[in-house]
């Protein structure tokens, strides 16, 4: 009689700590991430709202940054970074705000999944994968020259070695070549 008291109260514990995850499929491999549903909600948001749409299927990897790639950039970083399928590359979401990591609490550590963007307030569907700790990507970090850092919003569970051998494959400067194809971003089950 006393464990079906305790049930409904576990019961708001264990909903509240089920974070989204998805499984990104390249041609090389499946890399599952778990998403920051709750620490970076608007991000998380954006994300799944070109997951759920199906813009991520067929689409790429395109760049890898190394440290022997970034001859021009004091701040050097290492990342992965994909988007959409090419049938979608004019078609993105409105921008969203950034989530800056001073307010969301998340760093830019081995395996971070964070949104690509030119000014504060540009990131649409293009994201980056860490390799290793990259603090210059952080709020105040000195990667780009106005400190307000990327919008961490989860982190890779599976398939680092994935992501380690698509920052390996041939590139022209940082550019992939040939891009590593996205085959699909799906929510997933189990």
């Amino acid at each position: 009689m006393k464990f079906l008291f305790l049930v409904p109260m576990l019961i708001p514990f264990i909903a509240e700590a089920a974070n989204t995850r998805v499984v990104i499929e390249t041609s090389l491999g499946s890399i599952t991430v778990e998403l920051e549903d709750k620490k970076a909600p608007e991000t998380t948001k954006n994300f799944l709202r070109y997951v759920d749409a199906g813009h991520y299927k067929g689409g790429k990897f395109h760049r890898t940054v190394k440290m022997d790639n970034q001859p021009d950039k004091k701040v050097k970083i290492e990342v992965i970074q994909g988007g959409v399928g090419s049938s979608f590359e004019k078609k993105d979401f409105p921008a969203i705000k950034l989530e800056r990591t001073n307010r969301t609490g998340l760093k830019h550590l081995d395996g971070v999944i964070s949104m690509a963007r030119d000014g504060a307030d540009t990131a649409t569907s293009d994201f980056f994968i860490c390799i290793g700790d990259q603090p210059s990507l952080d709020f105040e970090g000195k990667r780009n020259p106005d400190g307000q850092g990327f919008a961490a919003f989860g982190h890779v569970i599976k398939g680092m070695d994935i992501v380690r051998k698509i920052q390996a494959q041939p590139a022209k400067d940082q550019t992939l070549t040939p891009p590593v194809v996205i085959k699909n971003i799906r929510r997933f089950k189990g």
